[in-house]
């Protein structure tokens, strides 16, 4: 008769543990392997730290518009979105409410928060998730760091690139903007316990990850930044 090693068995339990608090956090895995040379990858420019102040918390006002640049942005909506559905709608009933809201730029900014909540998350970065994270969406994350530093792991992650960026639902909440995109990004990831051995991921192999994050931000406010405010997975 076999007998299971029980030291094996404990970090297996552990390995399921915090793959199901990722999941639960940041969304679906689907362990799609692509060979790291073949994925696109974001632009540099995508961290242009004009970007819709999504990474920024700088506290710099909103800059003073000076003239009505309102059909320049509804013309981008249309580019974003197709027009006469409900995205489009919903993203020109932002642009009417905000003044500042620049369909184009906030989706740069949308792609570089994913990447920088993502790989924050991973390091346990809780000063940039605080950032850029609601009160309720911070607590989540605060409580799977908690729980993977509680026991020992570390992860280690690549962002390799972001696959797709698509509106999924966007409209106005009384004075409040929603936007809902999907992200499907390509990253390597890694999980160690503190002896540095492999409990979940992989270190050589890039998986696909799919979620869907609801961004949000009081339109009467003079704070320029998006907050996560939902997570969920498709």
């Amino acid at each position: 008769m076999e007998f299971v090693d029980l030291s094996t068995l404990f970090f297996l339990v552990l390995a399921v543990v915090i793959a199901f608090q990722l999941r639960s956090v940041l969304g679906r895995r689907t362990g799609r392997e692509r060979p790291p040379t073949d994925v696109f990858r974001t632009p540099d420019e995508s961290r242009d730290d004009k970007v819709v102040a999504l990474p920024r918390r700088d506290g710099q006002p909103v800059p003073e518009i000076v003239e009505d640049d309102t059909e320049e942005r509804l013309r981008q909506a249309d580019q974003i979105a197709k027009p006469d559905t409900p995205a489009n709608e919903g993203l020109k009933a932002i642009v009417e409410a905000d003044r500042s809201f620049e369909p184009r730029r906030f989706m740069e900014g949308a792609r570089a928060a994913h990447e920088m909540i993502v790989q924050a998350f991973a390091q346990g970065d809780r000063q940039t998730l605080r950032s850029l994270l609601s009160p309720e969406v911070m607590a989540d994350f605060d409580a799977a760091v908690t729980e993977r530093e509680k026991t020992g792991h570390t992860i280690e992650s690549t962002y390799v690139g972001l696959e797709k960026a698509d509106i999924r639902s966007v409209g106005m909440n009384g004075r409040e903007a929603n936007i809902s995109i999907r992200f499907v990004s390509q990253m390597i990831t890694a999980t160690y316990d503190e002896a540095r051995t492999l409990v979940d991921g992989d270190p050589e192999q890039v998986t696909e990850g799919v979620d869907v994050w609801t961004f949000a931000r009081n339109v009467d406010s003079s704070d320029p930044n998006w907050l996560l405010i939902a997570t969920g997975e498709s």
